[in-house]
């Protein structure tokens, strides 16, 4: 045989084998190797399954340590937000932002610090990180609120309505108490503390039957005595029948307005709210 007839023949198994490899790849991996720069490395998940033992032993840490503010499946609680949606757990690798947030927790948000070993934490990673998985396959399951789901009010109604009807100035300031409000709080946490806020500082105006009114922070009252903290943190009481008392709680104002918001209010006032950060 010719050695140029040769070299050809072999030049065109070759080109014929080649061929047969890419058409055999699925169609990404053409796209990449045909692309410039495109790695043909598959696509990995940032973390793992876990294995169901240390997911089962993760779930009965959650319970017990974070339930009341997560709930039991970590979809959101009373005052804690919905883990599934976090940020914190979307950025994870293996318990790489998770961990120091249960390590040194969130004192500004409320949430203490956890003094659990490395095993423990791995199962509590382990247990939200499958159920951010459950709820992403079951959309329907989820009971938490989305932040853009109380984003569809009007603000400068919000704005009136705080001012105005809702009389919201006249124990708030937006550049004052509330200023910087949406920054601490936000979505559905924010709305509670707007609807019925906890942990409300009451005060209360006690005049004795002889000397001057005295105001401070309600420290005690009930049928026999009425008790306050004073501005330099002393501690009066009295006997109730031997004063005259009034006390102003912002729960209770709140607690009113709930039997006259409409929906628009509730809407309006969120979007105005929203804005004080």
């Amino acid at each position: 045989m010719h050695p140029a007839f040769r070299t050809s023949c072999l030049i065109a198994v070759s080109a014929a084998i080649a061929a047969a490899a890419v058409a055999a790849q699925p169609p990404a991996a053409k796209a990449a190797q045909q692309t410039p720069g495109v790695s043909m490395e598959p696509t990995k998940p940032k973390t793992a399954p876990y294995p169901p033992a240390i997911v089962e032993s993760g779930a009965s840490l959650f319970r017990q340590n974070c339930a009341f503010c997560h709930g039991r499946n970590a979809t959101g609680g009373e005052t804690g937000p919905d883990l599934t949606r976090s940020k914190v757990v979307a950025d994870d690798v293996n318990g790489s932002t998770i961990t120091p947030v249960v390590q040194n927790g969130r004192p500004q948000a409320g949430m203490p610090a956890f003094n659990l070993s490395q095993t423990d934490i791995h199962a509590l990673v382990a247990f939200i990180h499958a159920q951010k998985m459950k709820v992403e396959n079951n959309p329907g399951g989820r009971r938490g609120v989305d932040v853009a789901d109380l984003q569809t009010g009007n603000v400068e109604a919000g704005k009136q309505y705080f001012n105005g009807a809702g009389e919201c100035s006249t124990c708030h300031s937006a550049t004052g108490d509330l200023a910087g409000i949406a920054s601490r709080y936000k979505g559905l946490r924010l709305e509670m503390r707007m609807l019925y806020p906890r942990k409300a500082k009451s005060k209360v105006t006690v005049t004795p039957r002889s000397g001057e009114p005295i105001t401070g922070e309600l420290a005690y009252l009930d049928e026999f005595t009425v008790g306050l903290t004073d501005d330099s943190g002393h501690y009066h009481s009295w006997p109730v029948s031997q004063v005259k008392y009034k006390v102003d709680a912002p729960v209770e104002k709140h607690a009113e307005l709930l039997g006259k918001y409409t929906d628009d209010d509730i809407h309006n006032l969120m979007a105005y709210l929203q804005t004080l950060r």
